[in-house]
């Protein structure tokens, strides 16, 4: 087991923060990483990187979805463990809906499907990254991971630049304050020793965008949908998304300068 993971001991949600509260949904324990996959990581898996904003113990971002899972299997191997996941590239996932809105955004649609048993590295399922988020059995009910004041714990649009910026959200005032991803781990932990959950890059989990309600019902998420999940709020993202109970969706082809992912391990 890596030094830099964490038991999380499973149970009920006692956050009252998060979607999951009095659900009566039921977290298995699992393995976290404190941190985002770094860019350093992921360069010696991957052998490149896909990054805009340089640095070994920055997160690693830009990274697709389809991306984060290659990067699972691949570093399963390379550590002599099982990949958890079966990736098709020959076969468009049905499960995989073109956004209501807009239309067909996905047209790589991979199947992917778990490889049950397996022991390799894996993306969060949306209701344990929560968990693990809000403080798991620890969970002192904080809006956003470890702390109610989001500056204690989160970069974001205000903070992660030269200056502190007021006002309104603006992509002129972000662009001119040099905003970007900061080293891993350079805030405050949660109550768990989870470092970024809030901020800095938004995390890919495994689940389908789906409705909130199929994800409640089923720890493992809806069973298809238009989107992945993301959690966690980024660097040029609102306060409001960094929240732990906030979710966000991306098409599985998306990508962006403030998307990255952990990784969980089974115990």
């Amino acid at each position: 087991m890596p030094d830099s993971f964490i038991l999380v001991k499973g149970g009920t949600f006692k956050n009252k923060a998060s979607n999951y509260y009095g659900k009566g949904v039921v977290v298995s324990d699992f393995y976290i990483d404190k941190y985002d996959v770094t860019q350093k990581e992921w360069i010696e898996v991957m052998g490149n990187n896909p990054s805009q904003f340089k640095g070994d113990n920055r997160p690693v971002e830009t990274v697709s979805w389809y991306d984060a899972i290659e990067y699972c299997n691949k570093r399963s191997i390379k550590e002599g463990l099982q990949p958890y996941y079966r990736i098709d590239r020959r076969s468009k996932d049905p499960n995989n809906q073109p956004d209501p809105k807009f239309g067909e955004l996905d047209h790589i649609k991979w199947t992917v499907t778990i490889n049950e048993g397996a022991n390799g590295y894996r993306l969060p399922t949306e209701a344990q990254w929560e968990y693990a988020a809000s403080g798991g059995q620890l969970s002192q009910g904080y809006t956003y991971s470890g702390s109610d004041n989001i500056d204690d714990v989160a970069w974001y649009w205000r903070n992660s630049g030269d200056n502190t910026l007021t006002g309104w959200w603006s992509w002129p005032a972000i662009a001119q304050n040099h905003d970007q991803t900061q080293p891993v781990g350079s805030k405050k932990p949660n109550e768990l020793g989870l470092y970024d959950m809030s901020g800095n890059v938004r995390e890919w989990c495994w689940d389908w965008r789906g409705s909130l309600a199929s994800n409640v019902a089923d720890p493992r998420g809806s069973q298809s949908g238009f989107g992945k999940v993301w959690k966690g709020g980024g660097w040029m993202g609102v306060a409001f998304t960094a929240a732990v109970a906030f979710r966000g969706s991306l098409a599985a082809n998306g990508s962006g300068p403030d998307q990255g992912f952990r990784v969980v391990l089974s115990p």
